[in-house]
């Protein structure tokens, strides 16, 4: 199958690789760039919990003073690895979404005096922060980073998709998935798409694209991705 995936290249990897080991053509076409925002530095000596959705959020890290053994709780394999890899020792992870990060914290964390930190994207499709506030935990939530919309598709792989519609394109955000639909418009990708499956990571992302008549349209979780395949063979 061809299968395209929008994610940036340093979140997309591993799964890639995956994908084209089974025998997949994939098409990587980003269509949001990350870019660090500047934020205070940050002595994690004062929170006994930190908390990462993303690499991204490890990778522009502005620490002061920092504490390896600090609990340190993650989405995914890709995030844990990201924490491990800069010293954190002491790593939970949820495979999943945020809404399992967000009932592994709780499980987890018994004592709610204890200062939790939230690095995040400036752009969140979760309020993470504000439901664990809700249940009665001391959250700072720092938005270390950003994502812009990538407005030009190259020549050569808007060829290769034209002549190659894709079987699955995969979504990970609603800021993904407004930008995909204007390149959509702009490059007049219409009946090109119309013969995709489209995978999206939540009912909010892809209600985004409901207004575009899909072969068949998914809603996975992170690390479904390949198993997912399986539905439209």
């Amino acid at each position: 199958m061809h299968i395209v995936i929008t994610r940036p290249k340093e979140d997309s990897l591993q799964l890639i690789e995956n994908l084209i080991n089974l025998g997949h053509t994939v098409t990587h076409l980003p269509i949001i760039k990350i870019e660090k925002l500047e934020s205070k530095k940050i002595n994690l000596l004062n929170y006994q919990v930190v908390i990462f959705t993303s690499p991204n959020a490890i990778k522009f890290m502005n620490i002061e003073k920092f504490n390896s053994k600090i609990k340190c709780f993650c989405v995914g394999k890709i995030t844990e690895t990201a924490a491990k890899n800069i010293g954190f020792v002491n790593t939970y992870t949820s495979e999943g979404t945020v809404d399992s990060l967000i009932e592994l914290i709780i499980r987890t964390i018994d004592n709610k005096s204890e200062k939790l930190l939230y690095l995040s994207s400036e752009f969140i499709s979760k309020d993470l922060d504000q439901d664990l506030i809700n249940a009665g935990y001391l959250v700072d939530r720092i938005s270390n980073y950003t994502s812009l919309p990538i407005e030009e598709i190259d020549k050569k792989t808007l060829n290769f998709l034209e002549k190659n519609p894709p079987d699955a394109i995969f979504i990970y955000s609603s800021r993904s998935a407004k930008n995909l639909f204007n390149l959509i418009k702009k490059y007049s990708l219409l009946n090109v798409v119309t013969q995709s499956n489209l995978m999206c990571i939540s009912e909010k992302v892809l209600s985004v694209l409901k207004q575009i008549k899909w072969k068949k349209e998914f809603v996975f979780s992170p690390g479904e991705e390949e198993f997912l395949l399986n539905k439209i063979r």
